[in-house]
């Protein structure tokens, strides 16, 4: 089993080859119980509100990215 660690790790590699903020990919990881393959699909969907939320909660930046895109926290 994985470590706490060794997930922050993943997610953080996963995020940067994406170019999605940790933020995002770490709830998108979260929504999927850390299955990548739902996570793939949950990210090529761009826009899950749920992930969206999460991901905001985590964070007190206005603006985070998903796929080079930019999220503004005043639209989710």
């Amino acid at each position: 089993m994985a470590t706490q660690q060794s997930k922050a790790h993943h997610v953080g590699e996963w995020a940067s080859l994406r170019g999605t903020s940790p933020e995002i990919a770490e709830a998108i990881f979260e929504v999927a119980d850390y299955d990548e393959r739902l996570a793939e699909g949950i990210w090529a969907q761009q826009g899950s509100d749920e992930v969206l939320i999460r991901a905001f909660d985590k964070t007190d930046a206005d603006v985070l990215t998903w796929d080079n895109k930019v999220v503004e926290r005043k639209n989710v």
